[in-house]
């Protein structure tokens, strides 16, 4: 079957703050303002007949809590659901203060909503100390080690609550929403349990994180599963929605809307295996995940960078150990290294 070999983006222009603009019958884009190098989210607001579900929420910002405000207060409706694609700041950020704004339950999955806890609390295996001495073992340097410590918790500054129930979502189950069926597919390796939403009828998928038009989105090894596959399981995760109709309008949180889902899970695929080959060209001899930072991300990192950075780093190292192509190798200092293996 054929399918677009680029990108179409039907939507160059972009809602300014606290505007709606439409995308498809009943499906609302919204974008709000990040505090970071990555500076907007994508969120979305679908027609529910006499109410509105809400698709993501934003970082707890008060700018985005005035946005808010602005686009509900000139719709009378209520929120009759307000659905998390995934635990992290810009998403699950502001699902609280919403959902007492408004009264409306929040739906996602439960890898999502534990995981959020186990950040927010720090948890053994989430915290920052948890963290750090994690990325001391894969040879982060020392300045960068207590730069991290210094940021401290940085999930709290975007989700200033979390909700202490939730409806959950599983893979499969199919959202009534206004005349639409929207059906959750879950998807692994960028968060832990990761909830988009396609309807057949509209022939939109809300994509979250999972699948972003120009960047690939963050892979990362945590603490408390050291020797995981994410990027595996995210590179498997994609070809769940790589059968999608390629005329398929793909709604990502970074970015334009687009077309061309099969022509961007290609370019992401060989993307991953570009980076894991400059990797196999560097460790003829045991490398760190630390001192392999430039390899992959030959620029400057601030801290917030450098979390994702050294977490994606070991994801694509993790990712060579469990196909045979590189192994692990402890020093005497407990340092932990990666050979390739052919």
């Amino acid at each position: 079957m054929s399918h677009r070999s680029e990108l179409e983006y039907p939507f160059p222009d972009t809602p300014s703050g606290g505007t709606v603009q439409q995308v498809a019958p009943g499906v609302g884009w919204v974008r709000m303002p990040l505090p970071f190098a990555l500076n907007h989210i994508n969120l979305w607001l679908l027609d529910d007949g006499d109410a509105v579900t809400v698709v993501d929420t934003g970082f707890g910002l008060d700018e985005v809590r005035g946005h808010w405000n602005a686009i509900l207060d000139r719709d009378a409706r209520p929120l009759s659901r307000i659905v998390v694609t995934h635990c992290h700041p810009d998403h699950l950020g502001l699902a609280s203060w919403l959902a007492e704004r408004n009264g409306a339950p929040i739906h996602m999955t439960q890898g999502e909503f534990l995981a959020g806890h186990a950040i927010w609390n720090q948890l053994p295996g989430s915290s920052v100390a948890d963290m750090v001495a994690q990325f001391r073992v894969n040879g982060l340097d020392a300045e960068r080690q207590a730069a991290l410590i210094e940021r401290g918790n940085g999930y709290r500054r975007g989700v200033p609550g979390l909700p202490s129930a939730y409806r959950r979502l599983f893979d499969g189950d199919v959202l009534r929403i206004g005349r639409n069926d929207w059906r959750v597919i879950v998807g692994f390796g960028h968060a832990p349990e990761h909830a988009s939403l396609y309807c057949e009828r509209l022939g939109v998928l809300i994509s979250g994180d999972m699948l972003l038009p120009r960047i690939s989105t963050n892979v990362s090894v945590y603490a408390a599963t050291p020797d995981d596959d994410p990027l595996g399981w995210f590179l498997d995760s994609l070809q769940r929605i790589k059968d999608l109709p390629d005329d398929t309008l793909v709604l990502p949180s970074h970015g334009h809307p687009f077309r061309g889902i099969r022509a961007r899970i290609e370019q992401l695929e060989t993307h991953h295996r570009e980076r894991c080959d400059a990797l196999l060209d560097v460790i003829h001899s045991p490398r760190s995940a630390g001192e392999l930072l430039l390899t992959l991300f030959p620029r400057e990192l601030d801290t917030h960078q450098v979390m994702f950075a050294m977490g994606e780093a070991i994801a694509h190292l993790n990712y060579l150990v469990a196909r045979g192509e590189a192994r692990r190798v402890a020093d005497q200092e407990g340092i932990t290294r990666f050979e390739r293996t052919v």
